[in-house]
Order: C-alpha cells, then structure tokens, then sequence
C-alpha cells in the first residue's frame, strides 16, 4: 500500500473543506454596491492570484472596470489603487510577503482604498486584522502545496462575484454542494497515474498546461503546483500564448495538458492547438470530456462555472501527484521553499 503523503491528505480533505463553507454566511456582502466604486482590483500572488481570474472575467463580461494584478507587479504600481477602488486581497496565510507589504502600505496611508476585501483563512493574519470586509476561506490547516485553500478561494470568490453583480444568492449553497460531490466523485475514479509517469519519465520530458476562458486559470495553477510537488518543469500558459514561442518544444518528449475542451464548448482554437500537437509528436492530454484521435481523454464536466474549474483542477492536483511519485520524490514536500513565502 502507497503511503499517502500530507499534501495528498489535503486534497482528499478538499470535499469536506467545501461544504465547511457551504454551511458557511456572508450577511456582510449584501452591503457591497460595486456602482460605489470606479475600479476594482483583484490582487494575490501564486495560486490566490490564479483564483481572481474567473472573478475578473465575469465583472468586465458586465461591462465593470475591473483588474487582476499579482501583488508583487501591484507593489511596483501602486497608482492603480485610487481613493475610490475596491481592493480585493486574497492569500491563503494572508501573511504571504507581498501581502503584508501591500497592507503596511495602506496603513501608512501611502495608497487609500476605499474598501479593502481579505481573503485568508485565518482573520488573526496580517491581512485579515487589516480588511474592512474579511472573508473566510474556512479550508483550515494546510500542510504543503496550495490544495482546499485554492479550491475554497474559488468557492468564495463566487460568492463575491454574486454580491458585486447583484446575484440571487440562494443556490449558491447548492452549487458549492454539488461541487463537493463532484470534486469526491474525482478523487475516488479518476487514475491519471500511467499517463502521468510517461510524462515524468521520458529522457527529454517537457511539460505545458494551456487553459482558455475561466480554465487560464486551472493551467496556471497547474503549472505552479506541478513545480512545486513533483519537482517536473512545467509551466502554464493562456490561451494563444503557447504558440507564440513554447510551440518550438513540440515533439516527442512534449505532453500539453489542455483544459476546457468539452463536447458542449469545442473551442476552435483549443481543438486546433491539439490537432497541431498530435501532428507535431506530442502526447495530448484533454481534461474535460473531448475526446480526439491520438490524445488521451479524461473525461470532467461540471453544471456550473465552478463545478467544471474545480473538476479540471482535481484532475491537475492528481496528476501532479503521480509526475512527483515517477519522478522519484515525495508528492508536495518543499526542499527549498516553505507553505508560506514570506521574503520580497
């Protein structure tokens, strides 16, 4: 029997820490007008950064002038908080470096937002104390790679987003519900190991996640967190942005990771790139249910937004796993970083 490490342990937590916060109230969002404000900006590093993606998409869909900006690209731009911006921080410790620069900047008056959103699990954080409206992840401890915290971060972020458009919130409950059951379906059928240890094994291995639309954010995180737990290069890229360089690592030895590609949204560009990829000697790997001649299928789908980014972010978290155990090390351990990455 296969030891299951601390960073496998959080992901099969991750259905339970969802439905902690479907039990979970947000009385305090219906106060958030988002006519109040003329921007708002979406800020974290790593994968709390990633999980404002779908977030920023849906608010420019409604014609809001809105941003997404690592914080650490924020710090070296700090004119783009003004006096009336909604300013929405999310990091799991919430006392990640940039983070916490980024707080002592506000308490010293240096910028001035009009709101400040904290995102993090504890309210006891730098950026917790610091918000004027804190919103618990309620993921609880953590031990390695970001897993339940990305996913609940997600999760919350809906329920932001709901606010801010002026959303009936009343199935959100149910959705996160749904997502839970579909995140454990996963955990318990889905084996990726065998296309995973091809990956990691191969002498000239080279490896991309390439995500359109919400899923930019899955293959961004995916590259992260591949880095992190297994210790394979990888990297993730949005949309056309593999084709502008990357594209010259096609070939054998190449697996690309393309998520989103469904049967009920066979996104041309997506299904182009992979056609282009099989043709060039790469392994094709669809997470999302398309299935096309000479890639391998995993078959995810969800019934809402959420649902499908979580799915396809399951998968990528399994995956990750099984590239760290044909790679030869231990899944999720840090040799040289740690949980919470405090220096500038």
């Amino acid at each position: 029997m296969i030891h299951r490490t601390p960073f496998e342990k959080d992901i099969a937590e991750q259905p339970a820490a969802l439905r902690r916060l479907a039990d979970s109230n947000h009385p305090e969002l219906t106060s958030l007008d988002s006519s109040r404000y003329d921007r708002i900006v979406f800020t974290g590093m790593g994968s709390s950064d990633y999980a404002g993606v779908p977030s920023w998409r849906r608010l420019i869909a409604r014609g809001l002038p809105a941003w997404a900006v690592d914080t650490g690209q924020l710090l070296d731009n700090l004119d783009l908080v003004t006096p009336n911006t909604l300013l929405v921080a999310t990091s799991q410790s919430g006392a990640s470096g940039e983070i916490v620069a980024l707080v002592e900047h506000i308490s010293r008056r240096r910028i001035r937002p009009a709101k400040l959103i904290g995102i993090a699990d504890q309210q006891t954080s730098p950026l917790g104390a610091s918000a004027d409206l804190f919103l618990p992840l309620f993921s609880g401890p953590e031990a390695t790679v970001s897993t339940k915290s990305y996913l609940n971060t997600l999760g919350v972020h809906r329920f932001l987003i709901a606010a801010l458009l002026g959303e009936d919130g009343g199935d959100l409950k149910e959705e996160l519900l749904r997502t839970a059951d579909t995140v454990q379906e996963i955990i318990d059928t889905i084996d990726v190991t065998a296309v995973a240890a091809i990956a990691a094994t191969h002498p000239q291995r080279r490896l991309a996640y390439v995500g359109r639309g919400d899923e930019a954010a899955t293959a961004q995180f995916a590259g992260l967190i591949t880095k992190e737990s297994s210790k394979v290069p990888a990297e993730g890229f949005v949309g056309g942005q593999f084709r502008h360089g990357p594209f010259e690592l096609a070939g054998d030895g190449h697996t690309a990771v393309i998520f989103g590609l469904t049967e009920s949204n066979p996104n041309e560009s997506l299904l182009r790139l992979s056609h282009d990829l099989i043709a060039a000697g790469s392994s094709v790997v669809i997470v999302g249910g398309h299935e096309i001649a000479g890639a391998v299928t995993v078959p995810v789908a969800g019934t809402s937004a959420l649902e499908s980014l979580a799915a396809s972010t399951v998968v990528a978290e399994l995956f990750a796993v099984g590239l760290a155990r044909a790679n030869g090390v231990v899944p999720g351990e840090f040799l040289y970083g740690s949980k919470i990455t405090t220096a500038l």
